[in-house]
């Protein structure tokens, strides 16, 4: 039942994705053209949204849905990390015209060439995940 509505929450999140058009190539273009406030907003919506609910979860101490241990810890500060990450992501943001969140909304849209830009995404993190504990912290 739990996957379910995870399912049905996914579902909703694609819809809002692409009916406030977040997943649109020409408002991201808009966007880091400085053209217009639209993704801006959407974002900013999202960060506070997003602060409240972690500010929420860390003060009420609140568990998983599943139980298990609340992974919220904080994380060892490092400007290179955040640096090249964020380097990556935002190159890989604007080679693709679209960030994780919008892929899947895209290819469920049927812009079946966004799937070659799933499948880099998918290589890259596994990569990653191979790679993670050779790199600095």
């Amino acid at each position: 039942m739990r996957y379910f509505i995870y399912l049905l929450v996914g579902i909703f999140f694609g819809i809002l994705m692409f009916k406030s058009e977040a997943a649109s190539w020409f408002r991201i273009y808009e966007m880091f053209q400085f053209g217009s406030f639209h993704m801006y907003g959407i974002m900013g919506s999202a960060l506070f949204i997003g602060v409240i609910g972690v500010q929420i979860i860390k003060r009420k101490n609140l568990k998983p849905l599943g139980g298990g241990e609340m992974s919220l810890k904080p994380k060892e500060k490092s400007i290179a990390r955040y640096l090249i990450g964020g380097i990556l992501f935002g190159l890989g943001w604007a080679l693709a015209g679209a960030c994780p969140g919008p892929m899947y909304v895209l290819a469920g849209s049927g812009y079946l060439s966004i799937l070659i830009v799933i499948v880099g995404a998918i290589a890259g993190t596994f990569l990653y995940g191979l790679l993670r504990k050779k790199l600095p912290h």
